[in-house]
């Protein structure tokens, strides 16, 4: 019979965080795979946990996962952790789910911490819907089609950024939503030097820029006001997806269909705006 995978949320930073059960899943795992050994080592430390670990990051997934797929056949019980979180969420983890789905074994999890409920929650900003985009990509087409989608997301919109990427990030979006935008910028949350930080994107280019970054970030940015979704913008946003490569056909489809407008007229406007 197929063993069982556990997915296991860990601290984000505090390890005072971590929860009896997540304690007890990890102990009586056969193993432990892990983002990064020398971080999972010290958290099982702290647990008193003496589990065999092995690694399983983004470099060595495919091979990892071939492997944990024979231990789940064997009937194992096999924990994964990442460095802080949930795995599969922005971290390695979905390779894992589907190999044990694969081979019929169970799938479960222990909830831990999360620096994406946690910086919603102090933010102030709606809650009730919103969108988590992880990391921006680094650079290219990609970055700025990202960018471009999410200037007019009217849910709030939570971000990833490391230290060395967060004042670019703040700079091209105050430059795609606007530097009155609101932002909360949270950093190191749970930790000793935990920071939350409000104001508009214009003011977090201004005030970052000064600052000596360190830590990790999670931002919270207000989404767009209706008012973005006029005519003239539904055509800039179809534009600039046929400028990154997309083909004019799926551009105007999918931007249609993401405003709520028609198909056939934003075809023509479209039309009009390149002639």
């Amino acid at each position: 019979m197929p063993g069982t995978l556990i997915l296991c949320g860990t601290p984000i930073g505090n390890l005072s965080d971590a929860s009896s059960r997540l304690q007890v899943a990890l102990a009586d795992a056969d193993l432990i795979y892990a983002e990064d050994t020398r971080r999972a080592a010290t958290l099982l430390r702290a647990l008193g946990v003496r589990t065999p670990v092995r690694s399983y990051f983004v470099g060595n997934e495919d091979r990892r996962s071939e492997e944990l797929a024979t231990r789940l056949t064997a009937g194992e019980t096999v924990a994964l952790v990442t460095d802080a979180g949930m795995p599969s969420v922005a971290d390695p983890g979905l390779s894992a789910v589907q190999a044990a789905v694969a081979v019929a074994a169970e799938v479960t999890v222990v909830p831990g911490p999360s620096a994406v409920t946690a910086a919603l929650a102090v933010s102030g900003l709606p809650a009730e819907r919103f969108v988590f985009e992880g990391f921006l990509p680094r650079k290219g087409k990609n970055r700025k089609h990202r960018i471009r989608q999410i200037a007019t997301e009217q849910r709030t919109i939570v971000l990833f950024s490391a230290k060395s990427r967060v004042v670019g990030d703040l700079e091209e979006l105050a430059a795609a939503m606007g530097a009155d935008r609101r932002v909360v910028v949270t950093r190191e949350l749970t930790k000793a030097f935990e920071e939350v930080w409000r104001g508009t994107l214009a003011e977090a280019v201004a005030h970052w820029s000064s600052e000596h970054v360190r830590g990790e970030f999670t931002l919270v940015i207000d989404g767009a006001a209706e008012e973005l979704t006029d005519p003239d913008h539904v055509v800039a946003v179809a534009r600039s997806a046929i400028e990154s490569g997309e083909s004019m056909t799926d551009a105007v489809r999918r931007t249609a269909s993401e405003f709520g407008v028609s198909r056939r007229e934003l075809y023509e406007a479209v039309l009009r705006d390149m002639n």
